[in-house]
């Protein structure tokens, strides 16, 4: 089922799949849209009740008059977790893909209430950590990703130079800087997963993992950041398991046995 709902003012599109007992929230990256989890993540249908947002000027969902800024972003991500928290009755796992794992991680820090379980994708919690990240007034975007706009954008394919622009003012006026300390405050258990030739160095993904109390950490052999596509099956399997099967102790724990 895809509807639209309002958030924060915002009509949000989102597509809504399978009758699972909990939610399970995806979050997707950066000037792209919820397609980024097709053939992958959404597969988990058959398991959870799935919910998949365009976030405000992505997508399905229309830009809006004014900014586009993080705090925004972060607000919009709460509002929707709520709206599928309350129809799910209860806290949702949440899911976020390069960009969308910010938000994500951003939504776990500011409300542990609303997040069950929490997977980050091909992560930064920091801009020193992005190895190659967007800069410039967004005009030199693929065209692949202005032609993937266009498909779906109620505003249109000319409209993509707004929203770009608007974007990448958010990035330079606030730019993405959460310490070790701070993300080390997380309290849903946490899987993160990186691809072994991402845009996010393994040192940061590492750092992540070692920041979260007893998360898990999976890096996928042979990908790069588009991970989610080269290796769907690998990288589904792993999410799946995290969900669904409970925590087991190891044979040999060394971080975990507290050393």
């Amino acid at each position: 089922m895809t509807d639209y709902t309002e958030i924060n003012g915002i009509p949000t599109w989102y597509d809504e799949r399978g009758s699972g007992a909990e939610a399970l929230v995806l979050l997707h990256g950066g000037f792209s849209d919820s397609r980024d989890f097709a053939g992958n993540l959404d597969t988990l249908a058959d398991r959870f009740t799935v919910f998949m947002p365009d976030r405000r000027g992505h997508g399905r969902t229309p830009d809006a008059p004014g900014p586009i800024t993080l705090p925004f972003l972060i607000e919009d991500a709460i509002s929707f977790c709520e709206f599928a928290a309350k129809k799910a009755g209860g806290p949702v796992n949440l899911a976020g893909y390069s960009f969308g794992g910010t938000i994500a991680l951003t939504v776990a820090l500011r409300r542990p209430d609303l997040v069950r379980a929490l997977v980050l994708i091909s992560t930064a919690f920091h801009h020193e950590g992005m190895i190659v990240a967007p800069s410039g007034d967004g005009s030199a975007m693929p065209e692949r990703v202005v032609a993937a706009y266009a498909e779906v954008s109620p505003d249109g394919r000319d409209h993509f130079p707004v929203v770009a622009a608007k974007m990448m003012a958010a990035i330079a006026a606030d730019p993405l800087a959460l310490t070790e300390a701070e993300v080390s405050a997380v309290a849903a258990r946490t899987l993160v997963v990186a691809a072994d030739d991402d845009i996010v160095h393994l040192e940061h993904a590492l750092a992540l993992y070692r920041a979260i109390p007893d998360a898990e950490l999976a890096v996928v052999p042979g990908t790069s950041h588009v991970l989610l596509h080269e290796k769907p099956a690998l990288c589904t399997r792993l999410v799946d398991d995290f969900l669904t099967l409970p925590p087991s102790p190891t044979y040999m724990p060394i971080r975990r046995g507290g050393r």
